[in-house]
């Protein structure tokens, strides 16, 4: 082999290493651009909400992602399925877990068995009105109760949000209740939550867990008595038909939650997740706003229709029948109980 052989073939092979090197680059800026191509999609996020349209959870939703289709000129937008349509709670934070679902309104008790620290504010009286709820909520305390549930490796979600609930009251078929005597012995539904199971029983009923969509027709059939819950859901869903008593117990102030799934959350752009949580702050407040007409409205529809409106006038005894579900649940969260209750 010539000198003039040798150097053409010294030549074809750093050509080859060249064409490797370029490859594996133009590889890399495709795979870059490939991700950036998803990032800047266009996606429609389903959200979805146990509520009926007009709720305020559903309204304060609805638009947010009106705002979000206005801010990326459509690129992200939101489909809204309100009225179970997707599922009871228990089944569609299971599909928001796995990225079916991308928004979802879900209460605090049923996040709470998921992401323990969040069962610091499914305490019964833990609050003293909706105005020391929402300080929590506006407040640092608020947004670091958010932060625990994004960081949990086992709820796959991204809290966004707080939305308000009111305050929770029980209502039943049977009987006004005007003391804690009165609950003795009645079937009252409570979220799925342990809290919940265990501070009905110290009241004296009988707590079923059971999920939101069940409770309607649980109420017909007389598979349970009653139920608690704030004026808007006692209404709107019908409840108010089938139990004609309502008692102002408010023995629980349980925020609700907007959260996103982790998965779905992950595939977005770093601006496009700016965006969202900063509209989703706008969505809290606006939520709260719409509450308080809709609670009242609420109200009103209940006496029309009829219904007996009971007003607590002392509530310490129920305030002290729930001491053995503090005694049981509060020591863990005594820190934050601390702090919650000084805000």
């Amino acid at each position: 082999m010539n000198h003039t052989d040798r150097s053409q073939q010294r030549g074809a092979g750093l050509n080859r290493r060249d064409v490797i090197k370029i490859g594996a680059g133009l590889g890399a800026v495709v795979a870059t651009s490939a991700q950036t191509a998803l990032a800047q999609s266009k996606a429609v996020f389903k959200a979805s909400d146990v509520q009926p349209p007009g709720y305020p959870t559903v309204v304060a939703t609805e638009n947010l992602g009106k705002k979000l289709a206005a801010a990326t000129n459509g690129r992200l937008s939101l489909q809204m399925f309100p009225s179970m349509q997707l599922g009871g709670e228990k089944e569609t934070i299971e599909q928001t877990q796995i990225g079916a679902i991308q928004m979802l309104r879900v209460s605090a008790g049923s996040i709470g068995p998921i992401v323990d620290d969040i069962n610091v504010v499914n305490m019964p009286f833990l609050f003293k009105n909706m105005a020391h709820a929402e300080r929590m909520m506006d407040g640092p305390i608020g947004q670091e109760l958010l932060d625990k549930i994004t960081a949990s490796p086992n709820a796959g979600l991204v809290a966004l949000c707080w939305m308000n609930s009111g305050a929770r009251s029980l209502y039943n078929t049977k009987h006004a209740i005007k003391t804690i005597a009165d609950i003795k012995g009645l079937k009252f539904r409570v979220i799925g939550n342990p809290i919940f199971i265990d501070m009905m029983n110290a009241l004296g009923g009988n707590g079923v867990a059971m999920g939101y969509d069940q409770v309607f027709s649980a109420l017909q059939t007389g598979v349970i008595d009653g139920a608690e819950n704030n004026p808007p859901s006692y209404v709107f869903s019908n409840h108010y038909t089938a139990a004609k008593h309502f008692s102002l117990t408010e023995h629980l102030i349980v925020p609700e939650l907007l959260v996103f799934s982790k998965r779905a959350w992950s595939a977005l752009a770093a601006d496009d997740q700016t965006l969202i949580r900063k509209l989703a702050r706008e969505a809290q407040l606006e939520e709260r706003g719409l509450w308080n007409t809709y609670e009242q409205q609420a109200m009103e529809k209940a006496k029309a229709a009829g219904c007996e409106i009971i007003e607590i006038a002392d509530k310490t005894p129920f305030q002290n029948a729930i001491k053995p579900v503090w005694n049981k649940y509060g020591p863990k969260h005594q820190d934050m109980i601390g702090r919650i209750q000084s805000a």
